[in-house]
């Protein structure tokens, strides 16, 4: 089941994605948006009714994380492009609350930095309280999965070596616009991951590259912070990223850029960079 949040007249609309469109489930007397649900950990019935067309639709952020956790260096090439070994143990950071954005939307670029990149990633959505999960419990932890951007200001970012300051301006966390449940989506198999920076193609990969897979993340994570229903867990870039150029190569993404990340199973994350 694909489930999505979107505007209407204002409000929060949540809908299931079928074969003519989406579904609009809030229409259909269910309460509540798509976080309600992941919080409940109950599947709605699809209901009759007329299909609205996607691209007709204002989508609304997937979640209402009580954290966003990003995983750097998860795919061995990526580490490599920026100089990178590949790591031991996952490599965590995080993003303020604020970073997040939907489907759709503009991403405003901050006048105080300049080196804008991009990172098309899978996300994890967490489902049910992850506190010193084992793998094996891990699994169950998870309801299911979007598109992710993990938008970046390199200049920003390399200025230390906490990578924080570059990753979470407002905005910089573009995810969605579809959260497709874990029974219709198995991370570990060979989903084509892909970004397209004004049409062109610039990174693809197969989730299966993944140095630490998507169950081995939420244990290992769960093991330093509690994560709660609705929490997002951004896995990691295949190469491709700017930064991995060579120096004097490097054309850093700019305003009235449109980024797309694609990742098959799950739809299409396109934002416009303001």
């Amino acid at each position: 089941m694909k489930l999505c949040n979107f505007f209407v007249n204002g409000r929060i609309h949540t809908g299931v994605l079928t074969d003519g469109g989406v579904r609009d489930l809030t229409a259909a007397g269910y309460g509540g948006t798509l976080a309600d649900f992941i919080s409940a950990g109950a599947l709605p019935a699809i209901p009759d009714g007329p299909d609205l067309d996607p691209d007709g639709l204002m989508f609304a952020n997937v979640t209402e994380p009580s954290k966003i956790v990003c995983i750097g260096l998860n795919y061995k090439k990526h580490a490599e492009e920026t100089g990178g070994e590949p790591p031991k143990e996952p490599v965590i950071f995080s993003k303020f609350n604020d970073a997040l954005s939907p489907a759709g939307g503009a991403v405003r670029l901050p006048a105080n930095a300049r080196c804008f990149d991009y990172e098309a990633e899978l996300v994890i959505v967490v489902g049910r309280w992850a506190d010193s999960v084992s793998v094996e419990e891990a699994k169950d932890c998870i309801f299911g999965y979007t598109c992710g951007n993990d938008l970046s200001a390199r200049d920003a970012q390399l200025r230390s070596t906490q990578w924080l300051i570059g990753k979470t301006f407002a905005g910089f966390a573009p995810a969605g616009p579809y959260v497709v449940t874990a029974d219709e989506f198995d991370p570990d198999a060979d989903h084509r991951i892909t970004c397209r920076l004004n049409g062109e193609l610039v990174q693809d990969d197969f989730t299966s590259g993944m140095i630490f897979p998507c169950a081995e993340l939420v244990s290992y994570v769960s093991k330093f912070t509690r994560l709660a229903p609705g929490d997002l867990i951004f896995t990691g870039t295949p190469s491709g990223v700017i930064l991995g150029k060579a120096k004097g190569t490097r054309v850093w993404m700019k305003k009235g850029d449109e980024v797309s990340v694609t990742i098959d199973g799950i739809g299409t994350l396109t934002n416009v960079l303001v």
